[in-house]
């Protein structure tokens, strides 16, 4: 008995200190990452109007990020598997921190007749050009973080780490918000250049320190972690291989080829395309929707203090649905009602019009929904899917998912545009694409073992 309780509090100190010296290391990347993914949507606020961009020009440059995301994510996971983490990641993050910073001279480059062809102002497509290759840039990122986290923990850890991890898109969105706003605001003019231009080059610094942080920082895995001893490695590989070794009753899938035969692949790839279609749709149009609510149209700071509000409440309770996921063993019904959340809040934001308090609770509801389901979402993938497959698989869900961050942004802009202005057609229509979301969550084919709803950490 003495020795049983030895080894457990080995086990957790060994695991607690993995998760100490890399989640918050991860946690500050993804923070950067998302900052400079969707802080387009407090640029929108000034941006567009200085270069005359409609809600379809911005709707549509917003979500074509996505498409350089899809068409590269595939490849760039394998890859990351092929080289290793450090020097991967590392390179993302430089490359896309670089892109970021570009997007200050949107309104200074000169296509010509490039631009003439495709219908588009100079300006416009500058957008279109930096927004595909920041996704390019990008492409690999999140599932390789997903899948670094593989190396390090059992799926019965997994929610957990992954939910602190994710907690970055709440925490990334409660400071960036202010800081945009800040910025646009008092940096409005400086050196000659607009607030949306200072913001653009100062967010994008960080991700290119933070990826020599990485080449200098992360190992590729517990095995070339100096900062282990050999006990603890050993303890963590073997727990890792364990689970690995759980999942044949699953129909486990080693190989590239065996993630795209699976159809539990393919129709995860559809549950998540469904939740990202609401998640960006709304994160991208959160500052408009808030500063419609009747703030002052130069007020950049206040839109981003009152889109703390939501932000907030979302990151607490992502930690603690991914915990409790973890404590239960339960995923399917985590998953599917974080989703369900997402879309009562839809349909109150849609009912309720410009009415201020009614609205923040609403996009609360919508924004920890959507951040609920995404923290859980992704230990129905790993507990079936390994080695290759685990690559090839995370990234085309994540790929294909991610191309609903082109159109859930996009469809907003069209509605709007059609509608003068109006956003609730939009919401109901998000509401509906999030309900085929929980249907597929709810009759889909087994993810779980049988161990694991009574398996939890010790």
């Amino acid at each position: 008995m003495a020795n049983a309780v030895a080894s457990a509090q080995f086990e957790k100190a060994t695991f607690d200190k993995v998760a100490w010296r890399l989640i918050p290391f991860l946690f500050l990347c993804y923070i950067v990452a998302f900052l400079d993914r969707v802080n387009v949507g407090f640029a929108k606020l000034q941006m567009a109007p200085d270069l005359q961009f409609s809600d379809v020009v911005y709707g549509f440059g917003a979500g074509v990020f996505f498409i350089g995301y899809f068409i590269f994510e595939v490849p760039s996971n394998v890859i990351l598997e092929r080289v290793g983490a450090r020097m991967w990641i590392a390179r993302i993050m430089i490359t896309w921190g670089i892109i970021s910073s570009l997007f200050m001279f949107t309104g200074d480059i000169q296509w010509g007749s490039v631009a003439a062809t495709f219908n588009c102002t100079d300006a416009e497509f500058t957008f279109y050009v930096l927004r595909f290759l920041l996704g390019v840039a990008e492409a690999g990122f999140f599932p390789g973080i997903i899948l670094y986290v593989t190396y390090w923990f059992p799926g019965p850890r997994r929610a957990k780490m992954i939910a602190l991890f994710m907690t970055a898109i709440a925490i990334s969105n409660v400071i960036g918000s202010p800081m945009s706003g800040a910025i646009m605001q008092y940096m409005d003019g400086y050196n000659g250049w607009r607030g949306w231009q200072w913001m653009f080059l100062l967010e994008g610094i960080p991700s290119v320190i933070m990826g020599i942080l990485v080449l200098l920082l992360l190992p590729n895995g517990p095995r070339k972690a100096k900062w282990l001893t050999r006990e603890e490695q050993d303890l963590i590989v073997n727990a890792v291989q364990a689970d690995e070794a759980s999942k044949k009753d699953l129909g486990q899938r080693h190989s590239f080829a065996d993630a795209f035969k699976d159809a539990r692949v393919w129709a995860l790839a559809v549950v998540y395309f469904c939740g990202v279609v609401c998640f960006y749709a709304v994160n991208f149009w959160m500052p408009t929707i808030i500063q419609e609510l009747g703030v002052d149209k130069q007020d950049f700071l206040k839109v981003g203090l009152i889109s703390m509000i939501p932000w907030g409440v979302a990151a607490i309770t992502m930690v603690y649905w991914g915990a409790h996921s973890d404590r239960t063993g339960e995923r399917r019904w985590h998953v599917a009602s974080g989703l369900i959340l997402g879309i009562a809040g839809l349909l109150v934001l849609a009912s309720v019009g410009h009415a201020p308090i009614p609205s923040i609770i609403a996009l609360t509801m919508v924004t920890v929904g959507l951040l609920a389901w995404v923290a859980t979402f992704w230990s129905l993938p790993t507990a079936f899917l390994s080695g290759t497959a685990a690559a090839a698989g995370i990234a085309w869900i994540n790929s294909v998912g991610n191309l609903g961050g082109h159109f859930g942004p996009d469809l907003i802009g069209r509605i709007r545009a059609a509608s003068g202005g109006a956003n609730e057609t939009a919401f109901f229509v998000l509401a509906a694409v999030a309900a085929v979301g929980v249907l597929i969550v709810i009759f889909l084919p087994k993810t779980q073992s049988s161990k694991a709803t009574t398996t939890a950490p010790h």
